[in-house]
């Protein structure tokens, strides 16, 4: 009896791995609570990919530890393509940023895609007297001046400590939120007057006159925000600095399974209520084939190994 149901088990299992993928659900695991960024792109392109791919995609959100619970999740399933991850920049900051981050960004994960981006800017309340970043600068000599962050570690938060601190070097106090939306409403009321924030949700407050930027860390100026100057432009070469939403599967994962997910996301991303949505959320569309999308988180890593060690931030 024994024998005949470990044919029956191994029969099945082959009859499974001869099937094409994929051949079941794939589920998506958001590092994210539901609402923000990576939530809402995760639920825009999961439909659009399963239209390609024949299979249902699940959005799961497994927030918790800066992102790092659903990491630990999707590192530890099976290399098959049916468990892969939607995570933020923040993938390639906290192995620089913890101690103890539990996993490594280019062994531990296939990079399938970097979905979207948008860069972060330097804002300060309308009524802010400084109205240039030179202003700001020259003020923070002389005064006592605190920015606020949507979080400690966030890639905003490093851009304006790279940018005070280490460029700049002037001493700007730093206020962690919990999340962009706390720190909007925060800096609206000045409390703090300064910000660095990604570009998303703050456009209507800008376009009212309620925030002024000073200061993209985009590589050129914004179409939306044609009067804000870059970072580079401003004197500060190599500050192209953005915040992004990828999308990984498990280390070790077939390549042609990791290409297919990758023509999936491309596909979904390419049709025009996706890009109409995402330019919304004024996310620019970034994503590339395979190889290329890896040798940009590698890039990604390095880059912001290197801004956590120049400004020595911590999570707060």
């Amino acid at each position: 009896m024994k024998i005949l149901l470990s044919l029956v088990v191994a029969l099945f299992s082959a009859a499974s791995l001869a099937q094409p993928y994929p051949f079941k659900p794939i589920r998506v695991a958001v590092a994210f609570p539901p609402g923000g960024p990576t939530d809402i792109i995760a639920r825009l392109i999961a439909p659009k990919m399963g239209e390609t791919l024949g299979q249902p995609i699940v959005v799961e959100n497994k927030p918790g530890a800066s992102g790092m619970l659903g990491l630990e999740q999707v590192a530890k399933s099976p290399a098959d393509g049916y468990t892969i991850l939607l995570h933020s920049s923040a993938y390639a900051v906290n192995p620089a940023l913890f101690p103890n981050a539990g996993y490594d960004p280019e062994k531990d994960f296939t990079a399938l895609a970097i979905v979207a981006s948008q860069p972060n800017l330097i804002v300060v309340h309308a009524d802010f007297p400084a109205k240039t970043l030179a202003e700001l600068l020259q003020m923070a000599k002389t005064s006592p001046l605190a920015y606020g962050s949507p979080s400690s570690g966030t890639t905003p938060h490093l851009t304006a400590e790279n940018l005070f601190r280490v460029r700049a070097k002037v001493d700007i106090t730093h206020v962690p939120f919990k999340g962009g939306g706390p720190l909007a409403a925060a800096v609206l009321g000045g409390q703090p007057p300064i910000a660095s924030m990604a570009l998303a949700g703050q456009l209507p407050n800008i376009k009212a006159g309620k925030l002024r930027a000073l200061a993209s860390s985009s590589a050129r100026r914004l179409l939306a925000l044609p009067d804000v100057p870059t970072l580079v432009e401003l004197g500060f070469p190599g500050m192209e600095d953005y915040t992004w939403i990828g999308v990984f599967a498990p280390a070790g994962t077939p390549p042609d399974i990791a290409q297919k997910l990758n023509d999936a996301l491309m596909r979904a991303l390419q049709t025009p209520e996706i890009k109409e949505r995402l330019d919304a959320l004024a996310f620019e569309i970034t994503a590339q084939p395979l190889r290329e999308t890896a040798a940009y988180v590698k890039s990604e890593v390095a880059k912001w190994a290197k801004v956590v060690k120049d400004t020595g931030a911590k999570v707060e």
